[in-house]
């Protein structure tokens, strides 16, 4: 095999392997839909409730429910609220694809009577709430004889502000080019090829606008604060787990970059780097973000 098969080789297995952890960085983490199914009527119910939604409106919740004899009601409040219950039931509306169909506008061009169709799902708008304030909600399902919850615990959701697409795209691509290059570079160094600091001088490149720049900007506008990790909240308070994992990895990496420029031999620093990064991908995104504590408040 020769050598640009095998350099072709790995970075198919690297590519490979940052879209599986991305994957699960975003399926481990606390704004992750939480979904599952129940029984209700004898049919089954498949149903995905969200934990995020944008502030700029009221946050529609929707649980798919063909069988129009099931109802459904929410029970909310505040998360770190003194707040007491909110009760509501959940409704139906027309469904406007039926009503829409030419059999039903023939039906008002022959001047015989509309017919209507309720839509599958059960719908309810949760009000919505400044960025990083949480809400926590438990749906459940009422059929003929019984009443079945969606969960056995609060679900809790997050409102964020809107983020423009021109800053979260690059964002995203940014760290996922990071991730890769130091994916690679890894590799490399363990296989003590001759462009280990070249793929992390790339991962590096990569990581600070991604991570520093736009990471900071992207969170401004959800959350309304550039930075709230270490060192900034103090020297004992570590603050949001998201920056303070993005602080360390770009470290890691910048000394690597460092001791490699000075010795192309230390490819040691490189995947001690690379572990570093790959270990806070495995932590959950978002995990001990921003929220607001109403019970702080007066």
């Amino acid at each position: 095999m020769g050598p640009r098969l095998k350099s072709t080789l790995w970075w198919i297995f690297a590519i490979v392997f940052t879209v599986v952890i991305a994957s699960y960085q975003r399926k481990t983490g606390p704004t992750y839909p939480v979904s599952g199914k129940v029984t209700v009527n004898n049919s089954q119910i498949n149903y995905k409730l969200i934990r995020t939604a944008e502030n700029d409106k009221d946050a529609p919740m929707l649980v798919t429910v063909p069988d129009t004899s099931v109802s459904g009601s929410i029970a909310y409040k505040r998360y770190k609220s003194f707040d007491t219950l909110s009760n509501a039931e959940m409704f139906r509306s027309i469904d406007t694809a039926y009503d829409m169909s030419f059999s039903n506008i023939w039906n008002s061009i022959s001047g015989n009577p509309r017919t209507y169709k309720l839509d599958p799902n059960l719908k309810f708008m949760m009000p919505k709430q400044p960025a990083a304030g949480k809400i926590e909600y438990t749906i459940s399902l009422k059929g003929k004889n019984e009443i079945v919850p969606l969960s056995d615990h609060p679900i809790v959701m997050r409102f964020k502000g809107p983020v423009p697409m021109i800053i979260l795209l690059p964002h995203i691509l940014l760290m996922f080019l990071a991730m890769l290059f130091s994916t690679r570079a890894g590799i490399e160094a363990l296989r003590n090829g001759n462009k280990t600091y070249l793929y992390a001088l790339f991962t590096l490149i990569f990581f600070i606008p991604g991570g520093l720049i736009l990471g900071p900007i992207v969170q401004n506008f959800a959350f309304g604060a550039y930075w709230t990790g270490w060192p900034f909240k103090g020297l004992f308070h570590f603050g949001d787990m998201t920056d303070n994992k993005t602080a360390l990895a770009v470290l890691g990496w910048l000394v690597a970059v460092i001791k490699l420029r000075k010795n192309p031999s230390a490819r040691g620093w490189a995947i001690a780097a690379a572990i570093i990064l790959l270990a806070v991908y495995l932590i959950p995104h978002s995990m001990f973000g921003s929220e607001i504590d109403y019970t702080q408040q007066k």
